[in-house]
């Protein structure tokens, strides 16, 4: 009645399997975000010629480490509020969210039959975020981390060259990068 070495085929949902593909998802919803070390490339670096290059350079970056840059502000907002226990369960909460709404989904959210753009998920998480957290009295906390983070990436986007970047023509188009587009997809 041994059973080694046979891989059981039950339908049922154990809390195991559940847990599996749970970090399946996470693998590979993280694995969309662009490699740290693309990221953080200093050969990269160098000095805009202008305010428009500089300009282009943010538009580039921003559309192209979308998913980077929000670990990013998200992570210095998380430091922020270590002292601040309430804020950190709402934040922990919002995280979730986060997590199964943008870095986890494979396809694109759809609701009443109408499909949403990635930049209005993240608009609209970052405000309910921002809302929920200054509703835990840490005001001060969460706009200064935010307003820092933003700076940072601003700073980045601005001083990262976008010579090395490849962005598909519709990923291009979708983040208006395309001099030609005339209107967004309906």
């Amino acid at each position: 009645m041994a059973t080694y070495g046979t891989i059981p085929t039950s339908s049922g949902g154990s809390s195991m399997e559940y847990l599996s593909r749970a970090k399946e998802r996470i693998k590979s919803g993280l694995g969309a975000r662009r490699p740290w070390k693309i990221v953080f490339n200093f050969r990269s670096i160098g000095l805009p010629a202008g305010f428009s290059d500089a300009f282009g350079r943010i538009r580039t970056n921003l559309a192209y480490f979308r998913m980077n840059y929000a670990i990013v502000v998200l992570l210095i907002l998380f430091l922020s509020l270590l002292w601040h226990p309430i804020s950190m369960i709402v934040f922990v909460v919002m995280m979730a969210v986060w997590l199964f709404l943008y870095f986890l989904r494979d396809e694109p959210l759809v609701i009443f039959h109408r499909t949403i753009d990635d930049r209005v998920v993240l608009a609209v998480l970052s405000v309910l975020t921002l809302v929920f957290l200054l509703l835990t009295h840490a005001m001060v906390n969460v706009l200064v981390s935010v307003l820092v983070g933003v700076v940072v990436v601003l700073i980045h986007a601005a001083f990262r060259k976008t010579d090395d970047l490849f962005l598909d023509e519709e990923a291009a188009e979708r983040g208006g990068l395309l001099a030609g587009e005339s209107s967004p997809h309906p």
